[in-house]
């Protein structure tokens, strides 16, 4: 069976590939680096002919508007008709847990616009929704040094694995299309601030950190539920400790991901 990754370059696409091919299935990874551009569409016919399964997990590099509204429109657009035209069977779509509750933030907007285009799209789909990943746990540090206090939102979080939510990803192509939104999260649930204090120190940051209800994450205002999954969410197995501790110990790799800073409240 041959399965498309689009995005098969990235944090996730790239784990997902290498489940996919031990898993004997026919992967084609599908990105720039492969020739493959989803906003434009250009070699998406080509890499979509015969396929079965189209998964995409790409992201845009610029999270401001109004890229990443037109990133995430166009390429859903292209990956959607192109897989419509090949006659494919299941396209799977990643997106994140909580995007309907953080509508104020301009890049959950635009995962609220990916998921209505795959929603109303004519091809049988997957819509799968992750919480945070423990890998850009570090992205959510403030810039700075010295003694300056680091303002957080206190609300509650429930972060996974990259490698987990590949392993789920992977599973889904055996499976028929939903549907349902299936929600993805790790096995604890952390205060955003206490957990990001817990990396800050893991990199000898001891700037003082403070839970603040007014700090605004990716633009927008969390609450304890804006980005906690519900009742019926997969719960995946590795813990956050265990991650940091093979992660600081160089037995886990992370690609390099450039994010603009989500929190922009920081006083000094």
């Amino acid at each position: 069976m041959k399965v498309v990754v689009a995005g098969g370059s990235g944090l996730v696409g790239s784990k997902l590939v290498q489940r996919l091919k031990l898993g004997g299935y026919d992967v084609v990874s599908a990105s720039r680096r492969s020739g493959v551009d989803t906003v434009t569409g250009e070699g998406l016919d080509d890499a979509l002919a015969g396929a079965h399964t189209v998964i995409d997990v790409t992201n845009a590099p610029s999270f401001d508007e109004p890229q990443v509204t037109d990133f995430f429109r166009r390429s859903s657009e292209h990956l959607l008709q192109a897989g419509e035209r090949a006659g494919i069977s299941h396209h799977i779509a990643l997106s994140v847990v909580g995007t309907q509750r953080l509508q104020s933030s301009g890049y959950f907007r635009a995962k609220e616009i990916q998921e209505r285009l795959v929603a109303r799209s004519g091809v049988p789909h997957t819509l799968v929704q992750a919480t945070q990943f423990f890998e850009f746990m570090a992205n959510i540090i403030p810039p700075g040094s010295g003694k300056e206090i680091v303002h957080l939102p206190s609300a509650m979080v429930r972060p996974v694995a990259a490698d987990d939510v590949a392993e789920r990803l992977a599973n889904l192509v055996a499976s028929a299309p939903s549907p349902a939104t299936l929600e993805i999260a790790g096995p604890d649930t952390f205060h955003l601030n206490e957990l990001v204090q817990w990396v800050m120190y893991s990199y000898q940051d001891d700037r003082p950190v403070v839970a603040d209800a007014e700090a605004s994450y990716y633009g927008g205002i969390l609450d304890d539920h804006t980005l906690t999954p519900g009742p019926d969410a997969l719960i995946t197995d590795t813990h956050f400790k265990e991650w940091l501790d093979g992660y600081l110990s160089g037995s886990i790799e992370i690609p390099h991901v450039h994010h603009p800073d989500p929190i922009a409240h920081v006083r000094a």
